[in-house]
């Protein structure tokens, strides 16, 4: 990910006021899943607050959600606070019971513990809470890659160990809000194993103003040419672009709400933050809803369904290939009416036997 002379840490978050913008968050009172006055109060933003036209209508989403299987999102990012109200019960570790020494995987280098990676940041538990308050029980696989001490090489080797670790978990999702100028070929080859493998992998479009549809723009994971990638950018309340994000008609999938953000904080906190990755998080949840009520779909039909059900917007056109916006009532909706490719179990047995046959006759 990171290139030691070019790749940038963390280059898709923007930080906005935030010392402005903290505040407490009471551990009572606490509501029941998918009631919006628990999100929109303490953890929800205009992104997927109900009754608003530039939203991406999660309310009328979950009326239509059915749950039908657990959904694991690995978010690689700067950690999560394990203690958080509104996150620590979404935390899994795969063969193992979550602790307070044991909630997730720690990558970055001068970690002291391999199983705790606590965020000293606020960006991942940011992002976690997000992908969280779109579907309340999703699983979050927290592999933290980032130290800001790090050098950009250092923290190239911890993405690429927290890649690899995600496609051997087989999650079915990975969050990347990270990325940089400069490709990575061993990252590249992560990657394409996870599309092998049917992992869907959300990564932010970056935010250096520019169009990555140009060679010289190009920002990576976002621009290896791998299906199983959606790209994210990011709008504001208006459906404009914001000014800092990056775009593509070829290269970007589609836009997500990222300007100013209310999502959780480590410490009991919630805040706004601002940018690419904040879409990117909106677009995983979604994901993730689609996922679980649609077990059958692949990777590749969930990220066209994100696409279709896009809301065309005159603003986004050529900003995207979708021109839209992520809408999940209209992404859950089609889900539902959509019919999964035939896999013809059969054929496919018959041809792994011919090929056998074939090695042990020659």
């Amino acid at each position: 990910m990171f290139n030691a002379a070019f790749r940038k840490v963390l280059a898709t978050m923007t930080i906005m006021g935030l010392s402005l913008s903290l505040q407490a968050i009471p551990t009572s009172n606490r509501h029941s899943y998918y009631q919006f006055d628990h999100l929109e109060k303490r953890f929800s933003s205009w992104g997927n607050a109900p009754m608003k036209k530039n939203s991406i209508q999660l309310d009328t989403a979950w009326k239509i959600f059915k749950k039908k299987k657990d959904v694991v999102v690995a978010v690689i990012d700067t950690g999560i606070d394990p203690q958080h109200p509104f996150i620590k019960d979404n935390l899994f570790v795969k063969n193992h019971k979550t602790d307070k020494l044991h909630y997730g995987h720690d990558f970055s280098k001068g970690r002291k513990s391999n199983f705790a990676p606590i965020d000293q940041h606020g960006h991942g538990t940011h992002i976690a809470g997000i992908i969280k308050s779109i579907f309340p029980e999703v699983k979050l696989m927290i592999l933290k890659y980032y130290n800001p001490q790090a050098s950009g090489q250092d923290n190239l080797k911890s993405t690429i160990a927290a890649l690899r670790y995600a496609v051997k978990m087989n999650v079915d999702i990975i969050n990347y809000s990270g990325g940089g100028p400069e490709p990575a070929e061993e990252e590249r080859t992560i990657l394409k194993e996870a599309k092998r493998k049917g992992i869907l992998v959300i990564a932010a479009a970056g935010n250096e103003e520019s169009n990555i549809d140009k060679r010289k723009n190009a920002y990576y994971p976002a621009s290896y040419d791998l299906g199983n990638i959606i790209t994210v950018t990011a709008h504001d309340q208006n459906m404009n672009i914001l000014p800092s994000s990056n775009y593509g008609k070829r290269s970007v999938d589609i836009a997500a709400p990222g300007d100013r953000i209310k999502s959780a904080l480590p410490f009991n906190r919630a805040g706004y933050l601002t940018g690419t990755s904040q879409a990117t998080a909106f677009v995983s949840g979604v994901a993730a809803l689609i996922k679980s009520q649609n077990p059958a779909l692949s990777i590749m039909e969930i990220k066209k369904i994100i696409k279709r059900s896009a809301q065309k917007e005159l603003k986004l056109m050529g900003k995207c290939s979708s021109n839209g916006r992520l809408n999940a009532a209209k992404a859950l909706a089609m889900a539902l009416k959509y019919k999964p490719a035939k896999r013809n179990i059969a054929n496919a047995a018959k041809k792994k036997k011919a090929r056998i046959f074939y090695r042990l006759s020659h």
